[in-house]
């Protein structure tokens, strides 16, 4: 439950879920030292039960524990539903599932895919044909685009009449006023700012980021650069950036995401594969425009020209687009503006929690 699309969703079908129709429980693991903890930071209201050893990273003995005490808890809860999210834990989930010899329906949700950018060829070899068999004992699959769906049958992984697409929903706070926001964050009241919003990590290209940004700073010295997030590639994201650190804030993992939002011109996405971006579903709800490379379901979120812009991964069109908005504020509001309708219409939680519950109980 780091913060995340998997985390935001999770959440708000724990909180929004009819408690006299449905009995839930939430099984997860913990972050690791690089990432903030979604429950902690951000939602402590929601029960959990912790699995010591569950974390990102493979470990064998940690794994082979969690997946014993997955076996227990099903056998003594024995769900109707067994519900997994995120690729390690859909693993240990499914995999608990079938060696309890449940009678639960099997239910993944893909935000997303380690298809494109993770891993070597081999290893993507083998991520495809535990998830051919894993799809194979499960009821439904769900994904949070087209596009994601579209990739996973591509490999072979599921059928078509096992999907089922769901975009995400979230909800936002009030935004507070920009000037109050910028000057808690120390950015000038004149200066047009471009956030970063992740994961600091090697899919999210933050030196790909990092390009763009010491193009557009040396051309505007007034442009603003908001680094919101943690990763392993935290510390050399700092180093390229050094040469414009009077134009860079760093501001870790925050909860405040409605004064980020508040203080912010333009989201920007760099990413080499996204599922469903939950920073550019969050910046669209506050009026905020957001530049993306069009990767994984991203176009799905974005409408190029209307509520953002889309991009190759070319360092040269990231910068063009992002000058696009910079030269003209009319443009940039128009898009905001755009982003705000579409985006509160689209991707609500009371949509996203019918959508789920229609999933249960068809």
């Amino acid at each position: 439950m780091n913060i995340g699309g998997p985390a935001v969703q999770v959440s708000g079908l724990m909180r929004g879920f009819d408690q006299d129709v449905f009995e839930q429980r939430l099984f997860t693991g913990y972050c690791a030292g690089d990432e903030a903890d979604y429950l902690e930071l951000i939602a402590p209201d929601i029960p959990v039960t912790r699995l010591e050893g569950l974390g990102r990273s493979i470990k064998a003995k940690d794994d082979l524990l969690v997946l014993f005490r997955l076996i227990k808890e099903i056998r003594a809860f024995k769900p109707n539903y067994i519900h997994t999210h995120t690729a390690k834990a859909g693993l240990l989930g499914r995999l608990a599932a079938i060696l309890s010899f449940s009678d639960a329906q099997l239910v993944h949700t893909y935000h997303g895919h380690l298809l494109h950018g993770y891993f070597s060829p081999l290893k993507t070899k083998l991520v495809i044909i535990v998830e051919r068999f894993l799809a194979k004992r499960s009821k439904t699959l769900v994904s949070v685009g087209s596009q994601v769906r579209d990739d996973l049958l591509a490999a072979g992984i599921g059928t078509p009449d096992q999907y089922v697409v769901i975009p995400p929903g979230i909800s936002l706070g009030p935004i507070p006023n920009a000037t109050t926001s910028r000057n808690a964050l120390g950015v000038s009241s004149d200066a047009t700012t471009i956030t970063f919003l992740g994961r600091i990590t090697g899919i999210k290209r933050p030196d790909r980021f990092a390009q763009v940004a010491l193009q557009i700073a040396n051309q505007n010295p007034k442009v603003h650069f908001l680094i919101v997030g943690s990763g392993d590639l935290a510390d050399s994201l700092k180093a390229q950036l050094s040469k414009i650190s009077t134009q860079v804030t760093f501001l870790g993992w925050r909860s405040d995401v409605e004064n980020i939002l508040s203080a912010t011109d333009i989201l920007l996405l760099t990413s080499d594969n996204e599922g469903t971006p939950i920073s550019a579903i969050q910046a669209g709800m506050a009026g905020i425009p957001t530049i993306s490379t069009n990767v994984g379901s991203v176009s799905e979120v974005i409408k190029d020209g209307s509520s953002g812009l889309l991009t190759s991964l070319d360092v040269s069109e990231i910068v063009k687009a992002v000058q696009s908005l910079l030269s003209d504020p009319g443009l940039r509001n128009q898009l905001g503006e755009s982003a705000k309708i579409d985006m509160s219409a689209r991707y609500g939680v009371a949509r996203l929690v019918n959508d789920y519950q229609k999933l249960y109980l068809p």
